[in-house]
């Protein structure tokens, strides 16, 4: 590992699984040779539907809002409006579906390992 200073002037926008956000990637994933990123999703504007249930193969999503709110229902019945102030840390592999943002939603998200892809899955029970 190196260290990594992340700036807003040395942060760039880099492409993301969702249109409705825009991604800053903070250096981490090329601080820690892939182990973990680090990234900033800002809401273009609010979602109009939900995502659709899926799961990210990884070890770990962390999510902390730093602005805005969002809501999210998870496998295991779990369902949670979070504002700024909250985290959630979904384990890799559990399913979940976000359900609505608000339009100016901003979110810290930090993955292990950093290459964290998405899966669609049928919703739980099914």
């Amino acid at each position: 590992m190196r260290l990594s200073v992340a700036t807003k002037d040395n942060t760039p926008f880099v492409p993301g699984r969702r249109v409705f956000f825009k991604y800053r990637d903070l250096g981490v994933s090329a601080a820690t040779g892939g182990r973990m990123r680090a990234q900033v999703m800002s809401a273009i504007s609010g979602m109009t539907e939900p995502t659709g249930w899926h799961q990210h193969l990884c070890e770990a999503q962390f999510i902390y809002v730093l602005r805005g709110w969002l809501e999210l229902e998870f496998e295991d019945g779990t369902r949670t409006r979070s504002v700024p102030g909250d985290a959630i840390l979904i384990p890799g592999g559990m399913k979940h579906n976000e359900i609505a943002t608000s339009d100016d939603v901003e979110i810290l998200e930090i993955s292990v390992p950093g290459d964290m892809r998405t899966k669609a899955c049928d919703p739980p029970g099914h």
